[in-house]
């Protein structure tokens, strides 16, 4: 028997006539309590001098926006011939999480290499990423079908009707889950000496290659052979976070 869960999509939050977009609010608040985590584990154990630690920060800011329309460009890439109209507001609007940390990425090892810092830095921003990640989802989730976030049919219990009738796998709180999981792997991690960044390859790694296989329940439009821009991309990047994890670490953390 599937689940029924009365929700009308997108669901409005607020109090009596006042309401405000689920996908914005837990988006804005993804990105507040990230912040505050990154702020608040800086202060604790950051050692970095201020200026490098903006320079850092900065390039990866550019980075990950710069990656999040990217991507999302080329995951929907056939909406240019079909409908160019909804691809110009992807170019207004849309963003993509995979984007945005690979983008991330090469924005901070660019910094690092014109700064001439060679020690990790990412470790940091793991609990932050994960906890705005899930924060986020939650938007994506209670927006429904206009998000395309969501999954293919299922006839699993737990399928979803978005508002078109169909019973579809509800991806964005499968990603919840798997960041739970993930928050207690990295926990469990830090129990024993640790090489420096290796908290965020595995972070990378384990994320990416969630995204990688949960997308083949999405239905997007499949770029090459029969993967989406967003796999192929999670592919590369947790081919490269996998290499760095065999590499011979410079520092420890216990």
């Amino acid at each position: 028997m599937p689940i029924m869960i009365s929700l009308q999509f997108p669901v409005y939050l607020g109090i009596g006539a006042w309401k405000i977009h689920p996908h914005f609010l837990f988006e804005f608040l993804g990105y507040v309590v990230a912040f505050r985590l990154l702020l608040r584990r800086n202060l604790r154990s950051d050692t970095l001098p201020i200026s490098q630690r903006s320079s850092v920060v900065t390039g990866g800011m550019v980075g990950a926006l710069l990656g999040a329309k990217a991507l999302v460009l080329l995951q929907h890439i056939d909406l240019l011939w079909l409908d160019w109209r909804q691809w110009l507001l992807l170019i207004a609007q849309g963003k993509t999480i995979v984007g945005a940390l690979l983008g991330g990425l090469i924005g901070v090892e660019v910094t690092k290499s014109w700064i001439g810092l060679t020690r990790s830095t990412g470790d940091v921003f793991v609990y932050p990423l994960l906890v705005g990640t899930a924060i986020g989802r939650m938007g994506c989730f209670l927006t429904g079908l206009r998000d395309r976030t969501y999954g293919t049919l299922t006839t699993l219990p737990w399928g979803i009707d978005f508002g078109d009738g169909i019973l579809r796998h509800p991806t964005q709180l499968y990603e919840i889950v798997f960041l739970v999981v993930l928050a207690m792997a990295m926990a469990w991690r830090k129990q024993t000496p640790y090489p420096s960044g290796h908290l965020f390859q595995m972070y990378l790694a384990g994320y990416l290659g969630f995204r990688f296989l949960i997308d083949f329940l999405k239905p997007d439009f499949h770029l090459l052979l029969g993967l989406s821009a967003v796999q192929v991309a999670c592919l590369l990047g947790f081919l490269y976070a996998c290499r760095q994890l065999t590499r011979r670490p410079l520092i420890t953390h216990s």
